[in-house]
């Protein structure tokens, strides 16, 4: 599920962090596409794509391992039985839960790829003098200068992400699951309601706390050009400098990514665990 949304939505993802970090370098996604190809060439879309695939896989796996376990957990705190269906809401808030240990593995990621995606404009910006150009490089730029506890810098920005937005993202996805379902089980719905549901439920994860991303984003990029601040300093900086809608910068290629990546994610979830469920049947 996480290498299918990587797949899907890179070049989306890529552009959503150069216009959060340097808003006032593109006028908009054309703009931000056509000067990145004219820069970088193609693979400049791919920038961080490695980092990018183990923090989906990652996040992902621990995500719906997660989901799992706090699905249970939600069973037990409203007093029913572990095989009784939960309502759309419940399973919002399982996934809101699983959310919490999934940001432990992601924010690491994340930060690697996002300074990757976003090194050539701190190179011309003149933040920085010399980037780093791989993912290794960057790696070891991070333990040079802050030592292992610098890929945790943007922590508490995911968490404040994570947390609302995996609410929004998971109860998107359920009740675009019962809508489509009809009446039927869930479990019987084709690609393509799952499709939309995914893209439903990504959509209403970002809609609802894009403005906090804008600030991670912004924290894990320019802290490699020396200390920044935390999460409120940092949005306090930008309403006052360059006003609230700063925050949405990008706002546009996240939106067809949530689509676009979170459809396939879903669908990639959802096929995979029946065919792993028929097999373990099968034994």
């Amino acid at each position: 599920g996480g290498t299918a949304c990587v797949v899907t939505g890179q070049p989306f993802d890529t552009a959503k962090v150069k216009m959060q970090t340097f808003p006032s370098m593109y006028k908009g996604l054309v703009d931000c596409f056509v000067k990145t190809y004219k820069q970088v060439g193609f693979r400049g879309f791919y920038k961080g794509t490695t980092p990018a695939l183990v923090a989906n896989v990652a996040e992902n796996s621990v995500l719906f391992m997660c989901y799992g376990f706090c699905q249970q957990i939600v069973r037990r705190i409203v007093g029913v039985d572990r095989k009784t269906k939960l309502s759309d809401l419940q399973n919002a808030a399982a996934g809101s839960f699983a959310s919490a240990f999934a940001a432990l593995v992601l924010c690491p990621t994340e930060l690697v790829k996002c300074r990757l995606q976003a090194m050539h404009e701190m190179q011309l910006s003149g933040k920085i003098i010399q980037g780093h150009n791989t993912v290794w490089s960057v790696v070891k730029g991070v333990i040079q200068k802050d030592g292992p506890l610098g890929f945790y810098r943007g922590l508490l920005s995911t968490l404040l992400r994570e947390v609302p937005g995996y609410f929004f993202f998971f109860g998107g996805y359920e009740l675009s699951r019962t809508f489509f379902a009809s009446g039927r089980s869930k479990d019987e719905l084709g690609p393509i309601p799952l499709l939309l549901s995914g893209g439903f439920g990504g959509s209403c994860l970002w809609i609802a706390v894009y403005p906090v991303d804008c600030v991670k984003s912004r924290i894990q990029v320019l802290s490699m050009a020396g200390k920044q601040a935390g999460f409120m300093g940092t949005f306090v900086t930008v309403v006052r400098t360059e006003g609230v809608l700063a925050l949405y910068s990008g706002l546009t290629p996240t939106m067809i990514r949530a689509f676009v990546a979170n459809g396939a994610l879903f669908l990639a979830y959802e096929y995979s665990r029946k065919l792993m469920m028929k097999q373990i049947d099968s034994y």
